[in-house]
């Protein structure tokens, strides 16, 4: 089973700059400080391209991780994936959508998530809060690097 989640963040932003700092990887770095997650292998700092894969480490309910990712989609500016291409999900795709509203920038992402064990109750009890507590965190520390629109 897959359980899928979303996110939305809307922000006084220009998209393409929010858009840009999703793709950072030293934005992405200085946004996850309780995790001490680094960039070890691939593109480790900057922008991350098409194609291009990163290799994060961190740690997670006390316990180091090592997860590969890979950009597999990049439409600029408005949507963007990267997919685990190794590491200790069954599966984990995130989708980031960017679309303007009104005097906003609304950016959606969209992640599925297979557990490597326990299945749905292991990832609607404590995977899916976990992460959406990361990624809300993720989204705010972006939003406040930024300049308002």
């Amino acid at each position: 089973m897959t359980t899928t989640f979303e996110i939305e963040t809307r922000a006084p932003v220009a998209l393409v700059k929010l858009f840009d700092a999703s793709l950072d990887i030293d934005a992405h770095i200085s946004s996850m400080p309780g995790t001490r997650e680094r960039a070890v292998a691939g593109v480790t700092s900057g922008r991350i391209g098409l194609g291009e894969s990163v290799t994060w480490r961190a740690w997670h309910f006390g316990i180091p991780f090592t997860l590969t990712s890979r950009v597999t989609s990049l439409d600029r500016p408005g949507r963007f994936v990267d997919e685990q291409v190794r590491g200790p999900f069954r599966e984990f795709r995130h989708e980031h959508l960017f679309r303007r509203d009104g005097g906003a920038t609304v950016m959606l992402d969209r992640v599925t998530i297979a557990s490597p064990i326990f299945g749905t109750l292991a990832e609607r009890l404590i995977l899916v809060p976990y992460l959406r507590r990361l990624l809300t965190r993720r989204a705010r520390h972006l939003v406040a690097s930024l300049p308002r629109d």
